[in-house]
């Protein structure tokens, strides 16, 4: 089902302050949800909703934190979030950070210590609408690891995500990608929806191939997300582990609890503003030139043009903005008994 845009940002807002977000919070998460949403992330927007009231309810989520700088030097800072939402923590982190780029020409950030921080595209975006560059790696030590490292058939990390944005104009260039071939929650969202995964992106318990998202969610033996681009992805998700994790102060997957229901991120940006590199003009013309070479390539589809990152999520939120937000009927089920669970009724879709 579609439902409308403000409609949803309402109903999850009602639900955060149920759960004992104050308005400014819960208003800033609900932001990124729904953004997450309309810019076709929906493994990253209302779906995780239920998650976090239970994490909540567990004590493994503090509402109402704010990021807690441990150093706060010139260009680098290291920030605690005490498991309050990350996508606050994050925020006020990354604002740190290019006030620090801008003064400094550099920036490095260390995060741990911090829920969920959600859709990493979201403070790439953040940076570049200020005119930096930011490359950030994030790791997760929580729950069972869900991807196995190339040659494997046992998981051994989570999905490990990287964000590389670029400014251009009011279309910045944002890589956000998972290191897995899919993010973990789109095979929960392709559960719900009743269809397959992709080929190539999950194996069994035992090494063989699977399309079935009963592989991972199902009550028999678990299998594994596989890594995007074999030994490349897997490269990648390994430097998270050491830059996301071990660096920023929260330890790696190794050290992840598989009982633990919260989503505890660590997260390590560098953050660079060009004036302090490059003569800006040339290298706003240097981009925006570029770009413009790589859409010139004859597409292999003429339906199909040439896109490059940050494309399909612009594509996808003015899709969205006009038609509404899908919602498959099992996530909006879970969403309605997590709110109920609140004391919060949402009204009918």
């Amino acid at each position: 089902m579609l439902i409308e845009v403000e409609r949803l940002r309402a109903e999850v807002d009602r639900v955060l302050r149920g759960a004992g977000c104050q308005p400014g919070e819960a208003a800033i998460v609900a932001d990124h949800l729904i953004e997450s949403n309309l810019r076709g992330h929906d493994s990253h927007g209302v779906g995780v909703l239920p998650a976090y009231v239970r994490n909540i309810a567990a004590g493994r989520l503090n509402p109402n934190r704010h990021a807690e700088f441990l150093r706060r030097d010139p260009t680098i800072a290291v920030v605690d979030g005490g498991m309050g939402f990350g996508q606050v923590i994050a925020r006020e982190a990354t604002d740190w950070a290019i006030g620090a780029a801008k003064a400094n020409g550099l920036a490095l950030l260390a995060l741990r210590n911090v829920h969920h921080v959600g859709r990493v595209g979201s403070y790439g975006e953040q940076a570049a609408a200020a005119g930096l560059i930011m490359l950030a790696f994030v790791n997760g030590i929580s729950g069972a690891p869900r991807v196995a490292p190339h040659g494997g058939r046992e998981p051994r990390t989570g999905t490990n995500p990287i964000c590389i944005a670029v400014p251009h104009g009011d279309t910045p260039v944002v890589l956000d990608f998972a290191t897995s071939r899919i993010a973990l929650n789109k095979v929960r969202v392709a559960r719900n929806e009743g269809r397959h995964v992709a080929p190539g992106s999950i194996i069994t318990h035992e090494g063989e191939p699977s399309t079935d998202p009963d592989v991972l969610y199902g009550d028999g033996p678990r299998g594994a997300l596989l890594p995007f681009g074999e030994h490349k992805g897997s490269g990648l998700s390994l430097i998270c582990e050491l830059l996301g994790g071990a660096l920023a102060g929260g330890g790696a997957g190794q050290r992840a609890d598989a009982a633990d229901p919260a989503i505890i991120n660590g997260l390590t940006a560098i953050t660079i503003d060009p004036g302090h590199v490059v003569d800006l003009p040339w290298f706003a013309q240097e981009v925006e030139a570029v770009v413009a070479h790589m859409k010139t390539a004859a597409a292999i589809d003429p339906g199909k043009p040439v896109m490059v990152a940050g494309d399909p999520e612009r594509a996808s939120r003015r899709k969205r903005l006009q038609e509404g937000i899908p919602v498959d009927a099992t996530t909006w089920r879970e969403i309605g008994k997590a709110a109920a669970s609140l004391g919060v009724v949402l009204e009918a879709a």
